[in-house]
């Protein structure tokens, strides 16, 4: 029997998504197929119930629902609830909707191939959003020194974050000590690429970038981190392995690291 997954969000015209879990289900073997939700604010009440109703076996869920999609889950897995963010729905054969986040393995695994560097260090986050949450749980878990957030409402930012400092952007001038800026906004997302999340200058004070964006693969964020010679990756690695780690949890199986290299090949070559 085909198995049915999709992806949850807003605006999809950007993803790689479909491509990427349709190449997993072929070097798995498995007879499924993988389709686009884009959901207006308004209708994502009903969107777990219609999941449920059509006999979805999962979805993916993207910018702007990882955390509002919560309230109409049936229950949380341990990581997404500690981590307050969900990019991972898994329906079992009584109907239950779960929620799970495997961006938090995904941002990992990206750090760990581009070889970036986070242990001890101070690192500035871009955006609090539901990505943000994922990456900001990885870095406390894993060494980090400090976290700064970068955020356009600091009483809703502080609100959220409160363990952690928090800025505006009109204060990133004062910004000192951080080796490291990630970009977990949508800023510079295709099809808005001449755009950048801050003003290139301010690049010049830290020594890795890292961009979740991975359409187009090189951001002008990215371009401008490379030109001044920043250590850098794009978001790329990260959709991969966490839609690797998402057929994991829908198929209850474990996937050979190789796929994931064998998919990143192949968007290079056939794809991007």
């Amino acid at each position: 029997m085909e198995k049915l997954y999709g992806l949850i969000g807003e605006k999809l015209g950007h993803t790689y998504s479909p491509v990427i879990h349709q190449k997993i289900m072929q070097e798995l073997n498995i007879d499924g197929h993988y389709g686009l939700f884009q959901v207006k604010r308004d209708n994502l009440p009903h969107v777990v119930s219609g999941l449920k109703a059509l006999g979805y076996d999962g979805a993916n869920v993207t910018i702007p629902y990882k955390t509002d999609i919560i309230k109409f889950l049936d229950c949380l897995s341990p990581e997404a609830k500690k981590i307050g963010a969900v990019n991972v729905v898994a329906i079992d054969r009584e109907g239950m909707a779960a929620g799970y986040n495997t961006d938090y393995h995904g941002f990992g695994m990206m750090l760990k191939n581009a070889n970036i560097k986070i242990q001890g260090e101070n690192v500035a986050i871009l955006g609090t959003g539901g990505a943000s949450k994922a990456v900001s749980q990885y870095l406390r878990d894993n060494g980090i020194k400090n976290i700064t957030f970068i955020t356009r409402d600091f009483a809703a930012a502080k609100h959220k974050f409160p363990q952690d400092e928090v800025i505006t952007y009109e204060q990133l001038n004062k910004l000192r000590g951080c080796s490291t800026i990630i970009n977990a906004t949508p800023v510079g997302m295709y099809p808005g690429i001449q755009a950048m999340p801050i003003e290139k200058k301010y690049l010049m004070n830290f020594s890795q970038a890292v961009d979740l964006i991975y359409n187009p693969s090189e951001t002008l964020f990215i371009k401008q981190a490379k030109e001044r010679g920043l250590k850098y990756t794009n978001g790329l690695y990260m959709l991969i392995a966490q839609a690797v780690k998402s057929q994991e949890i829908w198929n209850e199986t474990e996937i050979p690291e190789d796929v994931t290299e064998n998919i990143l090949s192949f968007l290079k070559q056939e794809v991007l």
